[in-house]
């Protein structure tokens, strides 16, 4: 049972057991925070002001992608500020919402870097901060970074295997195939505000969902089909074992209509009035989901006006 499962060690006292706990389902929203259906480039206007509005209101996480290039091909820049530079931004305007990447392209960068700015981030944050790690899902980046896109899967476990080393230990000695070497005479600092620094799965990552049990703290996935949500979700406890509470999540495209009777319409996205989502909430909270990220992008309606609604009638049934 969910009850008798502890969070991965080091994370029951870190932001990681606030957004994620047994048995309860929380909410965050991916950046940016407004609806931009009919272009690939967010104008980011009060995106600060809605940081901060969205961490006022109770919101568990902002979740923040990162693309490094345009490709209108593809049709989303996303929130156009380097994914790091911007969580600590943010972390900066808000006070103790968790701030989470969604997840950090690891094939295309140096991992020490990215451990080095990510506990940083941590650091300057308080605890605040969740590495979440992907392999991206834009193939015509690979080329432009001289990166070999058939190798994004054997990269991603090198490239996590290193930052593991280096935020965890001191003066590590590690050796890793894509990467460099680390001979025990150099440590990373700062190290994580609390014991260490949350990572999550954010997709497949080009791995098998055991691998993704045994190495990560949590799975991030996208809108599964609903029927086959619980299914997805069993076989991912079951790979965690018993004694550890590893959460699932997922991601999705997602509109509130402003009639609350309006009834779910699946699609690109989740879109529906709250009291039909309420009640899709209610059960996959009870299969398992711990957490849902909302992205605004598809919404025609203003995103400050959808949050507010969404504080008031939804956050308080999942406290």
């Amino acid at each position: 049972m969910l009850e008798k499962r502890e969070p991965p060690y080091g994370l029951a006292e870190s932001v990681f057991a606030r957004v994620f706990v047994p048995e309860k389902l929380t909410f965050g929203l991916l950046t940016p925070l407004e609806g931009y259906p009919l272009s690939d480039t967010p104008t980011m206007a009060e995106h600060t002001e809605l940081a901060a509005l969205a961490d006022d209101l109770g919101f568990a996480a902002l979740w923040l992608r990162d693309v490094p290039l345009r490709d209108p091909a593809f049709g989303d820049v996303a929130q156009i500020y380097d994914v790091m530079v911007y969580a600590t931004w943010l972390a900066a305007a808000t006070r103790s919402i968790a701030i989470g990447t969604a997840g950090v392209v690891l094939p295309l960068r140096e991992p020490i870097a990215v451990a080095k700015q990510a506990l940083s981030v941590d650091q300057l944050s308080q605890g605040r901060f969740m590495l979440g790690v992907s392999t991206g899902d834009r193939p015509s980046e690979y080329p432009a970074f001289g990166i070999d896109f058939d190798k994004r899967e054997s990269r991603f476990r090198d490239a996590h295997a290193v930052i593991r080393s280096v935020s965890n230990g001191s003066f590590p000695v590690h050796k890793s195939t894509h990467f460099g070497m680390l001979d025990g005479t150099l440590d990373l600092v700062p190290k994580a505000f609390h014991t260490r620094l949350p990572m999550i799965a954010v997709g497949r990552c080009g791995q098998e969902i055991t691998w993704l049990a045994e190495h990560m703290d949590g799975w991030i996935w996208h809108q599964s089909n609903p029927e086959q949500l619980s299914s997805v979700i069993s076989y991912w406890q079951s790979a965690c074992g018993p004694a550890t509470f590893k959460p699932y999540g997922y991601g999705t495209f997602f509109e509130l209509d402003r009639d609350p009777n309006a009834p779910i319409r699946w699609g690109r996205g989740l879109r529906g009035g709250r009291n039909a989502l309420i009640s899709l909430w209610q059960r996959q909270r009870d299969q398992g989901v711990s957490h849902i990220a909302l992205n605004m992008r598809v919404s025609h309606r203003p995103v400050k006006e959808s949050i507010q609604e969404f504080a008031e009638y939804v956050l308080p049934l999942f406290a």
